[in-house]
């Protein structure tokens, strides 16, 4: 499995969202220039986003995005399967229900079945907010005299 950029950028923006939450509606340029993203790129994974449980938005003057809900409410597993569509590391064990015709004989179905879900299990467990905090004592040791 891997994490395409439109999932690693949705997380870098929702992250860049929290960072800013007390700063009211935040624009796509604003964010596009501070992760160094495309604002064209940005407003696609927003189209992926812009639900009323994950985003509020604003338009005109003062326009912009703000997170629906505190940081602390958003795993970065749900953020990954609004935007890669799901985690599995095989197609067998989808969600969907595709299964293998020799999923009752597969030597190895257990093994996607136990990677899928650790997997999860770590992303659901890592927050917005963890990831904030983190972000903040790594960089309360940086300091210049």
């Amino acid at each position: 499995m891997k994490i395409s950029t439109k999932g690693r950028y949705a997380l870098r923006m929702l992250l860049d969202l929290a960072e800013h939450q007390e700063d009211g509606f935040v624009s796509l340029k604003d964010i596009a220039n501070r992760q160094e993203i495309s604002k064209k790129y940005l407003e696609q994974i927003v189209a992926l986003l812009n639900r009323p449980d994950i985003l509020q938005t604003n338009r005109g003057y003062q326009g912009g995005y703000r997170l629906a809900r505190p940081a602390k409410d958003y795993s970065v597993g749900d953020i990954l399967r609004i935007t890669e569509g799901g985690l599995s590391p095989v197609a067998c064990i989808e969600g969907d229900g595709m299964q293998c015709n020799r999923a009752d004989s597969c030597a190895t179905l257990p093994i996607w079945k136990g990677l899928y879900k650790v997997i999860n299990e770590y992303l659901d467990s890592v927050t917005l907010q963890d990831m904030l905090d983190e972000q903040q004592a790594r960089y309360s040791y940086d300091y210049v005299i």
